[in-house]
């Protein structure tokens, strides 16, 4: 089920990133500013922040059927942008596009709320979010392809065909683990007798409101804020870094612009298994060790505000590396700590409005991007990346509280707690 969930946030990865490698083609072929592809980027950003109601969908409509939907909207929306002839078109459909992948993340967390006991979700959430930078990796080469060998238009025609594919492979295999058949009795136990009992699904519909306002929700949610900047640089900006700063041309873009996405597939697992050491050998509770996690990969993004200073591209191509690995080290913990902190009937909604909070906080910094790199460059941006990680570590440790547990099994060493 996991890799099931892995590989389709590799085809939702893959779609968004499509438009990113396609960039200095696109704006080449319709005429477009670097400022007027912050605004399409904006749109995406802006839509994907209704994150909270993908989420409240999948927590009513049920994992199976809510995700299917959302997935075949992506799919198609992605497929239409090779009609798009002006900015303002693919402005458009990069809004339905964000609108309908900002499904995944809430479907993710919902997904290893289910399927796996508290002590290994912080890894599940690892496995998962590799898709993210698989997506992302195989995107350059993948769409460079369909560049070269047909034009622009065919790239979008081919991820987004992939993403129906999908579809059917989602609609055929998933099922939660009270109806998977090849699930034995004491597999299903396993699975929930390592789950928090005080976060059981109480079988009502989450509250927006009501979930806003807990100090968890925002211990969780302004660290997203600070940090998911990281993630739409790389996505969404690193190709045109690459041509006009390293004045790399396409093929080039090809053979590395899929590094850092590699090492992001690194740091996902990292992060997970930095949270379960914490938990065995540090004697950490599970809370603590998602933070230590975290704060790890926010000390490792201090490094990256040194791109902008060397001179050689391939160190440049280094460090941009070093930020996705550090980026999902410290992404994936604060990502999982959703299904921690919240029931299961809660879970991809809360996990949706921090995601909507990541993507404001994306949205705002590829706006201040697009309007200041003209007169002041990259490298006041590669720095504020790893302060705000910094100070994200800071938040999640003063503001998130344990929950009482009433027993519930939260880790391997429940009794620590």
């Amino acid at each position: 089920m996991i890799g099931l969930i892995m590989l389709g946030s590799i085809v939702n990865y893959l779609t968004r990133s499509t438009l990113a490698v396609a960039a200095p083609t696109i704006l080449k072929d319709l005429h477009i500013s670097a400022q007027q592809y912050s605004w399409i980027l904006g749109a995406f950003q802006g839509a994907i922040m209704f994150q909270p109601v993908c989420g409240y969908v999948l927590d009513v409509l049920g994992l199976k059927v809510g995700f299917a939907i959302f997935a075949a909207a992506w799919a198609l929306v992605n497929m239409a942008h090779g009609a798009a002839h002006s900015w303002q078109t693919l402005a458009w459909l990069r809004g339905l596009l964000g609108f309908s992948e900002g499904s995944a993340n809430p479907a993710g967390m919902k997904a290893t709320a289910e399927w796996f006991p508290a002590k290994e979700r912080g890894l599940a959430g690892g496995v998962y979010n590799i898709g993210a930078s698989v997506g992302s990796m195989v995107a350059a080469p993948l769409v460079v392809w369909a560049i070269l060998l047909y034009n622009w238009q065919a790239a979008f025609l081919i991820t987004g065909g992939l993403g129906l594919v999908w579809v059917v492979l989602w609609l055929l295999l998933y099922q939660s683990p009270q109806k998977h058949p090849a699930l034995s009795d004491q597999e299903r136990d396993y699975i929930a007798s390592g789950q928090e009992k005080h976060l059981h699904s109480d079988g009502t519909r989450p509250s927006i409101l009501r979930l806003a306002g807990q100090r968890n929700f925002w211990g969780i949610a302004l660290p997203r804020f600070l940090a998911d900047p990281t993630w739409g640089t790389l996505t969404f900006w690193l190709p045109l870094y690459l041509t006009t700063v390293r004045h790399f041309d396409l093929k080039q873009i090809a053979l590395f612009a899929w590094m850092p996405f590699l090492a992001a597939d690194f740091g996902c697992i990292f992060g997970g298994l930095v949270s379960m050491w914490l938990q065995k050998y540090a004697r950490a509770g599970l809370i603590n060790a998602r933070r230590g996690a975290f704060t790890l990969g926010a000390c490792m993004m201090l490094g990256v505000g040194f791109t902008g200073f060397v001179n050689n591209a391939y160190a440049a191509i280094a460090l941009l590396s070093l930020a996705g690995f550090a980026h999902q080290t410290l992404s994936v913990t604060c990502i999982t700590m959703a299904s921690d902190l919240f029931k299961k009937n809660e879970v991809a909604t809360v996990a949706g409005m921090a995601g909507t909070m990541g993507n404001a906080g994306l949205l705002i910094f590829s706006l201040l991007i697009g309007g200041l790199v003209a007169t002041i460059g990259y490298t006041p941006f590669f720095i504020c990346l790893g302060v705000l990680d910094v100070a994200g570590a800071a938040i999640l440790w003063s503001v998130v509280r344990e929950p009482q547990t009433s027993g519930a099994i939260v880790n391997s060493n429940a009794s620590d707690n």
